[in-house]
């Protein structure tokens, strides 16, 4: 199967933009492309682990929703959240309703900020697993990584709730820790410049 569709230009983009017309601008405009703003990165591993089980189309749909409800994903106002917090947010019908899902976001918005404590910033922690090139392996054939597999242990370690690698590894993927774009697509050589030009957070 060919790993690319033409786009609205004619031009080839990733396969997966055809499950979605929306697709199309979330894909040229942010996938893949280097983030170093821990809001957006908190945000991003956040929505992750709410699409697990879900299809990302219904996230992408509810995204803002979900900064409205998670004031804007500021993980040092979503720590002080309680219970009338997670009860105000199960009977939020604009976002995903899932008990584990929600409380999971308000523990990781705490081990977040301890992470910033140690760390200095959740950018400079996570991008020490920016993957290497994958030798013999084909954009988007695989689910996981060394490097997702190692990050996710480490977060459960440090008390994170759904991280497992395959979570990781799409968070990676869409922050642009690794260029996943297929070889292809056009915004690939944009990602790949864009990385180029990037300053890894130390």
């Amino acid at each position: 199967m060919n790993p690319t569709i033409p786009g609205p230009d004619g031009r080839p983009r990733c396969r997966w933009c055809a499950a979605a017309p929306e697709f199309f601008d979330y894909h040229d405009r942010e996938w893949g492309f280097p983030v170093a703003d821990d809001r957006r990165l908190f945000e991003k591993l956040c929505l992750e682990s709410f699409q697990s089980g879900l299809s990302w189309r219904t996230i992408l749909a509810k995204r803002d929703n979900f900064r409205a409800a998670f004031r804007g994903f500021d993980f040092r106002a979503v720590a002080r959240f309680d219970q009338d917090d997670v009860g105000r947010l199960l009977q939020d019908a604009s976002i995903v309703r899932h008990r584990g899902k929600i409380e999971a976001v308000v523990n990781n918005a705490a081990r977040a900020c301890e992470l910033v404590e140690t760390e200095g910033s959740l950018a400079t922690f996570f991008w020490r697993y920016e993957a290497g090139p994958k030798a013999g392996v084909d954009p988007q054939t695989a689910s996981t990584s060394p490097e997702s597999i190692a990050l996710s242990k480490e977060l459960k370690r440090r008390g994170w709730a759904f991280v497992g690698p395959t979570t990781v590894y799409a968070f990676m993927q869409a922050m642009g820790l690794v260029n996943d774009h297929a070889h292809a697509c056009v915004v690939r050589a944009e990602v790949e410049a864009a990385r180029a030009a990037f300053h890894r957070p130390r």
